[in-house]
């Protein structure tokens, strides 16, 4: 079995309880302390096996292969994709059975993690997840007053626009707001407003 870690939470001594995103589930697994175990961290994509105890829900985490990126060594690569995947788990947490769609999703960002600025991958990556849940607001009508927008856009929580008088959110262009929505693009976006959505993104998926 295959899955991203998406959260890591220490509990006694050095044990740990693992979540992981799989491609049909988001599995919760317990992993004892050892200094023969491989490493676990946030993000890592790993294969694994599930021992299921008697006495606890919760399974145990064994014969872990971590499945390494070729950008793993570029620390702000990895501080990104860190922001990124830990926004998985609260958003996920409380659905039994998952599509692939999300893991495949991860799938595609990490391979195109160290081919450009990765905030614009996770950019992208989070506007095709919203165009999936059905949350992506295309049309440039303002969440605050429902008026509609000309000239500069800004954008709150889950890339929702609106006017830049409205919000103290910072402006971006609104034609390149449109070619993301329209094609999951940052490409006419300049790397203050990929910033500044990328801010937006942390908030929550």
């Amino acid at each position: 079995m295959q899955g991203y870690i998406v959260r890591i939470v220490r509990v006694k001594d050095e044990d740990l309880i693992v979540n992981i995103l799989t491609k049909n589930a988001l599995k919760t697994t317990y992993r004892f302390y050892g200094a023969r175990h491989s490493s676990v961290n946030l993000g890592y994509k790993i294969d694994f096996e599930i021992e299921q105890g008697v006495k606890s829900s919760i399974g145990r985490l064994y014969d872990l292969l971590h499945l390494g990126f070729t950008w793993i060594h570029d620390s702000y690569r990895l501080r990104i994709w860190h922001q990124f995947i830990s926004l998985f788990y609260p958003h996920l947490s409380d659905i039994e059975q998952l599509d692939e769609f999300y893991f495949e999703l991860l799938e595609e960002a990490s391979l195109k993690w160290d081919l450009q600025n990765p905030k614009r991958v996770a950019i992208e990556s989070y506007v095709k997840l919203l165009e999936y849940e059905g949350r992506l607001h295309k049309e440039q009508i303002c969440f605050f007053c429902n008026l509609p927008i000309v000239g500069s856009v800004t954008v709150i929580r889950s890339f929702i626009p609106a006017h830049t008088h409205c919000t103290p959110k910072k402006c971006i262009a609104i034609e390149a707001l449109d070619e993301l929505y329209s094609r999951q693009s940052t490409f006419f976006l300049n790397d203050s407003e990929v910033d500044e959505l990328y801010s937006v993104m942390l908030e929550g998926l």
